[in-house]
């Protein structure tokens, strides 16, 4: 057992950064940060911890995860605002962001909320968040040269660094400081400075709005999982809250495909 959860801390995040990585260069940055936006390395790293730690731990983390959104949005909306409007460089903007990220967590862990409260009042900022990014008049064409084998390798790294520490740590984190901290937005600071640098901060601030506008959809993922997950078991929790996100997350981005730009 302990080998194949080995595997899978080494396995599951290379395979789901390398979809990413190409959904960048397949379709441009606004895509690429709409799919960045899923659970990639929180849902991982929470799976894991289920099969370590239980049902009713992977429960409290997965509430953290759901109120780690809120630091997630707050990064991204840092980063653009920092970027666009104070015409910082991304590495100071991302630096702040970091800031902004651990600073909302480490608040929000103090938060006693049911998952029902946490889950409305997430979306409400998210809803509020999307209101906040400012507009690029006018959006770059996405190429498809944007990321190098070595950005790929860096966002590997990360995750699976990210995976280890918080799934080897969790015990003296607790539930739900290993939930808040899941969302991390490691590869998406990779891709966000490396679009900054290649293409410029319209681009930039694009690709972290599309991750933002994206975060609805693990909002009702987490819901779905620290809902179920200790009555159904993680096999049956993981594979109902992953259907329901897909077909959620196609369903918003054709419909806002249809209706504005993404």
């Amino acid at each position: 057992m302990l080998d194949a959860i080995l595997i899978l801390k080494i396995a599951i995040a290379p395979v789901l950064i390398l979809a990413a990585s190409f959904a960048e260069y397949r379709w441009g940055h606004t895509v690429s940060g709409w799919i960045v936006g899923l659970p990639l390395t929180s849902a991982p790293v929470i799976f894991l911890l289920a099969l370590e730690q239980g049902g009713g731990f992977a429960a409290a983390s997965a509430q953290g995860a759901l109120l780690g959104l809120v630091s997630l949005s707050a990064f991204s909306l840092a980063y653009s605002l920092l970027s666009l409007r104070r015409r910082l460089g991304w590495l100071p903007s991302m630096l702040l962001g970091w800031g902004i990220y651990f600073v909302s967590s480490f608040a929000l862990e103090f938060a006693t909320v049911s998952m029902v409260v946490a889950f409305v009042g997430v979306v409400a900022w998210l809803l509020i968040v999307a209101r906040l990014f400012p507009v690029v008049d006018t959006p770059e064409k996405a190429t498809s040269r944007d990321s190098t084998w070595g950005d790929v390798v860096i966002r590997i790294v990360g995750a699976v660094a990210l995976i280890f520490a918080i799934t080897e740590y969790a015990p003296a984190l607790g539930a739900s400081l290993s939930g808040l901290l899941t969302p991390f937005p490691i590869y998406t600071s990779v891709m966000v400075s490396t679009i900054h640098h290649r293409q410029g901060v319209a681009s930039a601030s694009q690709f972290v709005r599309g991750a933002t506008l994206s975060l609805f959809t693990p909002a009702v993922f987490w819901l779905m999982v620290g809902s179920t997950i200790v009555a159904w078991g993680v096999g049956v929790s993981y594979s109902l809250a992953i259907a329901t996100a897909i077909a959620l997350h196609w369903a918003l981005f054709k419909a806002l495909k249809k209706h504005g730009p993404t």
